[in-house]
């Protein structure tokens, strides 16, 4: 399971024109699925995410968790983040998980957010043309690979 973990002071997701998901100070979280991903791989993104200490305490220093802050979340399915650009210029995306593989996982993620951070998580829709607008604050992007705990 792959992430793209941006800190946002506001953030918003839209789709046909119409937005389904905004927040103001938190996380937007694009989440990309492979076949191999478990429950454990959840598990500790989750956690991981919900307690990495990325946003400024009082001396104007990253010592806070999402948590701390009571920051909000926006989480959006992203099979491009397992895109393989070896060969060619046209991207594969063979290690991403179908749809019927995917979703499941994807809620399952959704839903422990919503345990780790104790609050509602707003989502973009699974598999829709969706135009994610947001203003990264710091600019703080942090990427994590379960496969690849380091």
């Amino acid at each position: 399971m792959k992430a793209v973990i941006q800190r946002v002071s506001s953030a918003s997701v839209a789709i046909e024109g119409k937005i389904v998901a905004e927040i103001s100070a938190g996380l937007l979280i694009l989440v990309g699925i492979e076949d191999a991903d478990t429950k454990d791989d959840i598990d500790w993104l989750t956690s991981k995410i919900a307690n990495l200490r990325i946003f400024s305490d009082e001396n104007d220093v990253m010592n806070l968790s999402l948590k701390d802050v009571n920051g909000d979340v926006i989480v959006v399915s992203q099979f491009t983040l397992h895109a393989l650009t070896k060969k060619g210029n046209r991207p594969s995306y063979i290690k991403a998980s179908k749809p019927e593989i995917a979703i499941p996982l994807y809620e399952s993620f959704v839903q422990q957010m919503k345990f780790e951070v104790g609050k509602n998580i707003q989502t973009g829709q699974f598999g829709a043309d969706m135009k994610v607008a947001l203003i990264n604050d710091g600019p703080v992007t942090i990427i994590i690979d379960t496969k690849n705990k380091e």
